[in-house]
């Protein structure tokens, strides 16, 4: 029986995908939940995993091609199944092929860590897999680096203070003197679409930025105090994001206007807080969003953040998690920036943007002391946000931070 390979339902805000490339070719054994053909789409890439055991039949999609949403794009031959000695005489494999396939089974490998495994020239069959079905993770081939592989040690990618989430680190040229060397490439789907909506944001909104100041030695200190015992009991980091997406939310419930966004001539008021937070991965930046966070733990908040990090440096991030929120923070201290105005995540009205932490001179009780200090940026839509209450939302969000014990009490 011939079984059809469909491309997922795509959600209403995408209407196709590119299919990035193959893994399985026709007449190759395939097993159930097994990983065919990746699919790249304005948002995610996302994994077409076979429907049942048998044997690819057919590719009617290739690597590059365009498809549209529940579009047959290939078929199994579900009369063979792996493990299967002998095959009829309907089946398009030959024994020779089974026999080899169940001898070297395939090596699953997550996006990250295919990359990984190129740059490194490593075999990936000796890296235990730690993921779903024993897939091979990112995190798999960094441990077998450090540890065994005796290949080159990839250090964390981010700070230790101001981290949001994984950060990318660009490539180091090593371009000889004289050289003038150019590459042209196809911008990638998410690079495509990221640029369309920013450009949106600046055509459609009348966006202005304000900013304050905030002395991060509260929190630091509270965060000396704690971290260790709070590791212990949560089983994660505290670290700061948790205290902004708080600090945030608090202040969102004194100002609605700015967790609204503009449809058409109305204000859409939402009654709940889903906190977008940027996150860089290797395809560009993405937004995955944090539901609800006015009912989240601390420990929930981290954990959350963190595994957003960890599984857009995977490509795993599901199309839910990059849809909707009412408010977006991103956080340019992980790359070192000191100010910056951050451009809005459409149809949002606000987003709120993290820089890094210097230590610099203020005045206290009329004397001159250094403090870690973090300048902060509101970016608004002016079309609906009033700068008085942008100026009060950011002077909210200044005022939890400073004193924490605010975030406890909701005052």
């Amino acid at each position: 029986m011939l079984i059809d390979v469909k491309v997922p339902a795509l959600s209403e805000s995408i209407t196709d995908g590119t299919l990035l490339n193959w893994h399985k070719k026709p007449g190759e054994l395939v097993r159930r939940d097994e990983n065919l053909v990746d699919l790249e789409t304005d948002k995610v890439v996302l994994e077409i995993v076979a429907p049942k055991d048998g044997v690819l039949q057919e590719i009617n999609k290739g690597d590059g091609e365009l498809v549209a949403s529940e579009e047959i794009i290939a078929t199994i031959n579900d009369e063979v199944k792996p493990g299967q000695e002998t095959p009829t005489e309907t089946q398009t494999v030959t024994a020779e092929k089974i026999t080899t396939t169940e001898k070297i089974p395939e090596v699953l490998l997550s996006p990250a860590a295919k990359k990984l495994v190129a740059e490194n020239n490593i075999d990936p069959s000796r890296v235990p897999g730690t993921g779903r079905d024993n897939r091979v993770t990112k995190a798999d081939i960094i441990h077998y680096l450090e540890t065994r592989g005796g290949g080159k040690k990839h250090e964390d990618e981010t700070t230790d203070e101001n981290v949001t989430a994984d950060a990318v680190k660009p490539p180091i040229m090593n371009i000889p003197m004289g050289a003038r060397p150019e590459k042209r490439v196809p911008m990638s789907r998410l690079r495509a679409r990221v640029a369309e909506r920013l450009k949106d944001a600046q055509n459609t909104a009348a966006i202005l930025t304000t900013f304050n100041e905030v002395n991060m030695q509260p929190i630091m200190t509270l965060r000396e105090k704690y971290k260790d015992p709070f590791e212990k009991q949560h089983g994660t980091r505290l670290g700061f994001m948790s205290f902004f997406a708080k600090a945030v939310t608090e202040a969102l419930k004194q100002f609605p206007v700015i967790n609204a966004s503009v449809d058409g001539q109305d204000i859409v008021y939402h009654g709940y807080f889903d906190i977008g937070i940027a996150v860089g991965s290797p395809r560009g930046l993405v937004v995955p969003v944090l539901r609800d966070v006015d009912q989240l733990g601390f420990a929930d908040i981290e954990k959350g953040i963190r595994d957003f990090g960890q599984r857009a440096q995977d490509g795993k991030l599901s199309l839910d998690e990059l849809t909707g929120g009412t408010f977006s923070i991103t956080n340019g201290g992980t790359f070192g920036s000191m100010l910056s105005t951050p451009i809005l995540n459409p149809p949002q009205s606000a987003i709120l943007g993290m820089h890094n932490i210097q230590q610099r001179a203020v005045v206290e009780n009329g004397e001159i002391v250094a403090r870690p200090m973090m300048y902060l940026a509101l970016s608004y839509d002016h079309r609906i946000v009033d700068g008085s209450d942008a100026v009060l939302f950011l002077v909210a969000v200044k005022n939890s931070l400073e004193d924490p014990a605010r975030l406890l009490l909701e005052i």
